[in-house]
């Protein structure tokens, strides 16, 4: 799997994933948006989950935007190719961790090459980054399970069980609310 990567500049480059994948050739890096090839792109807001279906749909190719969050709007993604939202995935980077869809461009490449079935080259990707393995240990049974998918409805349905997961487990530690449901009076 081809990794190619529209990289913005505008992150710190000492923390620059996209640009230590290129430094490892792990990546190509292209400043021009013109010269991106063809390929999946990864892109939040695209109206598509990611599924392995879509592996021969971009010809070997992913491509990712480094960009930072803040600058990651719909219109900084207007590269050719099939657009794609990665599913429900925890970051394990420093800045993020544990922070769901916060990936960083290793983090979303790797995950791409997860559910493509293509476990080698995620962790190929993810060796030069000491919390690398911790992506995919934090990641291991939703990547599994959405590798196991057939195409992007399905992908959603065990997204929707992952997320459903997280606002139960948000609500058990709210302090306004009990077990049950029922609000906890105050005061």
């Amino acid at each position: 799997m081809e990794c190619h990567v529209y990289y913005e500049g505008d992150d710190d480059p000492e923390k620059c994933t996209a640009r230590r994948l290129e430094k490892f050739d792990e990546a190509i890096l292209y400043r021009n948006m013109d010269q991106v090839p063809y390929g999946v792109v990864l892109n939040p807001h695209a109206e598509r989950a990611l599924s392995p279906a879509d592996a021969e749909a971009g010809l070997g190719t992913l491509v990712a935007l480094d960009c930072s969050w803040e600058s990651a709007e719909e219109a900084a993604f207007r590269m050719n190719g099939v657009h794609r939202a990665l599913p429900f995935l925890v970051a394990a980077n420093p800045v993020n961790y544990g922070r769901p869809f916060q990936l960083t461009t290793v983090e979303a490449l790797a995950g791409a090459c997860c559910i493509f079935g293509d476990r080698d080259r995620a962790e190929a990707l993810l060796e030069p980054f000491r919390w690398g393995e911790t992506f995919l240990t934090l990641n291991e049974e939703p990547l599994r399970r959405y590798a196991d998918c057939v195409d992007s409805s399905e992908v959603v349905a065990v997204q929707e069980e992952y997320l459903a997961d997280e606002t139960e487990e948000g609500a058990d530690h709210d302090p306004e609310s009990n077990r049950d449901g029922q609000e906890t009076p105050s005061g």
